[in-house]
C-alpha cells in the first residue's frame, strides 16, 4: 500500500546525516560530559561545539542556548521561573498558543494569582496588533508570550515589530518558535526577544531533544535541580548524541533553506490548485499565504462522512491530521479553529496538510483522489 505522510508539524523524518552523525557519537564519544577522563572531554567538546554551532544560526551567544528535553519544557520553564523568580505579574497571551503555554499559564493564574489577559485574533486567525499595545498600557511588570508560526493554521506572527513594541513598553518577550526553527530565519539580535524555545524533532531531528534561548542576564531560574549542567540551569546527564544530532538538523536545514523552502512552497501552490479543482467546496482557514508548510482547509463532507475521515484516509496509507498531535484524540473541536470559526463550520471537517521536502506532487495527488473517493 502507498505511505504518504503530510502530517510534518506534528513530527518529521530525520535526516540521514543526522542519523549517521547520532550513531558516530553513540558508537565512539558515549561518555559523560561532565566527566574529567578523556571519554568525558571528548563527550564535552562534542556538546558545547554543537551549542557554537545553535547559536551561529541565531546570531547569538553560546551561553545563552540552553538544552531541554524539548519545546514543551522549555515552555513551562521560562513561563514558570518568569512569575515565581522574575515577579511577573501579569502575562498578556492568546486563546491559539500551543497547550504547552496556555495550560501552563492557567496554572499560573491558579497558583500565584497573577493576571491573565488574552490579545484577540483577527478571523483569519492574526493577532490584532493594535490590541496587544492597548493592553500593553499597564504598570504591572509583564511577559508577553506569543508563538511564531501557529501549529494548526500556519498564522506567521510578526517577531520584529512585536519585539520592537515589547521594548517600547518595557516587558519581556517569550515566542513559542517550535514550527519555525529549521524553517524560518531568526535573527535575535535584530528581534530584541527574552525567549525562544525549539524542539529537535520538528526540522528532521531527533525526538527528546530541544532547546531555549534565554537571553543574558536575564535571571531566569531552574526548574530540575541535581547536577550543575547547563550552568546550572538544567540538571541532568546531557544526552550529547540527541544534541549532536540536533545541531546536525539545524545545520542543514538553514544550509537547504531556500532550495527546500521553494520546493515545499510549489507543492503548497499545487495543493491549494488541485483543491480548488476537485473538491471546490473547499475553504482555507487562515490564508494560503500563510506559513509555507501547513495547510487548514474545511471540507464540504457530509456529517456521516466527517466522523470517520481520518481513519478512512489512515486505511489509503495517508497520514494527516486535524489538529495538533498533542489532542488528536480528543473529540472536543480545535481550540484554535474555536477562536476563528461559527459553530456550523465547526462541525464540518477539517485538515492540516503540512508539508516537507521529502513529499511529492505524487503524494497530493494521492490525497486529492483519496479525498474524492471518500466523498463519493
Amino acid at each position: 500500500m502507498k505511505k504518504v505522510y503530510l502530517d510534518n508539524a506534528s513530527t518529521t523524518a530525520i535526516r540521514p546525516e543526522v542519523i549517521q552523525e547520532m550513531t558516530k557519537v553513540m558508537t565512539e564519544d558515549y561518555g559523560n560530559a561532565s566527566s574529567p577522563h578523556s571519554s568525558g572531554r571528548n563527550a564535552k567538546t562534542i556538546l558545547e561545539l554543537s551549542r557554537k554551532s545553535i547559536a551561529k544560526q541565531f546570531n547569538c551567544s553560546a551561553q545563552e542556548i540552553i538544552f531541554t528535553s524539548g519545546g514543551t519544557e522549555a515552555n513551562n520553564w521560562i513561563l514558570r521561573s518568569a512569575v515565581k523568580d522574575l515577579k511577573v505579574e501579569r502575562i498578556i497571551t492568546t486563546k491559539i498558543e500551543h497547550h504547552a503555554v496556555l495550560h501552563t499559564v492557567l496554572v499560573l493564574e491558579s497558583e500565584y494569582n497573577i493576571q491573565v489577559d488574552y490579545v484577540n485574533i483577527n478571523s483569519d486567525g492574526s493577532i490584532d496588533l493594535t490590541h496587544l499595545s492597548n493592553l500593553l498600557s499597564d504598570e504591572k511588570k509583564t511577559l508577553v508570550s506569543l508563538m511564531h508560526v501557529n501549529n494548526e493554521t500556519g498564522t506567521v506572527l510578526d517577531l520584529e515589530r512585536v519585539s520592537v513594541i515589547c521594548k517600547q513598553y518595557d516587558v519581556l518577550f517569550h515566542s513559542d518558535t517550535v514550527q519555525s526553527v529549521g524553517k524560518a530565519k531568526i535573527d535575535l539580535q535584530s528581534n530584541l526577544l527574552d525567549f525562544i524555545v525549539a524542539s529537535a524533532h520538528k526540522f528532521h531531528g531527533p525526538k527528546g531533544i530541544g532547546f531555549a534561548f534565554v537571553r543574558k542576564n536575564s535571571g531566569l531560574q531552574p526548574l530540575l535541580f541535581g547536577g550543575e549542567q547547563e550552568k546550572g540551569l538544567r540538571a541532568g546527564t546531557e544526552a550529547v548524541h540527541q544534541i549532536a544530532g540536533m545541531a546536525k538538523a539545524l545545520t542543514l536545514s538553514y544550509e537547504n533553506l531556500e532550495v527546500e523552502k521553494e520546493y515545499i512552497l510549489d507543492l503548497k501552490t499545487y495543493l491549494i490548485a488541485q483543491l480548488e479543482k476537485e473538491l471546490p467546496g473547499f475553504r482555507i482557514n487562515g490564508t494560503k499565504d500563510d506559513f509555507y508548510t501547513i495547510l487548514n482547509v474545511i471540507l464540504s463532507f457530509s456529517a456521516d462522512k466527517t466522523s470517520m475521515l481520518l481513519f478512512n484516509l489512515d486505511m489509503k496509507g495517508i497520514a494527516v491530521s486535524r489538529g495538533s498531535a498533542c489532542q488528536s484524540g480528543s473529540i472536543r473541536p480545535s481550540h484554535v479553529l474555536k477562536e476563528m470559526l461559527s459553530e456550523a463550520d465547526l462541525k464540518l471537517p477539517n485538515l492540516r496538510i503540512s508539508l516537507s521536502h521529502y513529499n511529492t506532487k505524487e503524494d497530493i495527488d494521492w490525497l486529492i483522489e483519496s479525498l474524492k473517493l471518500i466523498d463519493n
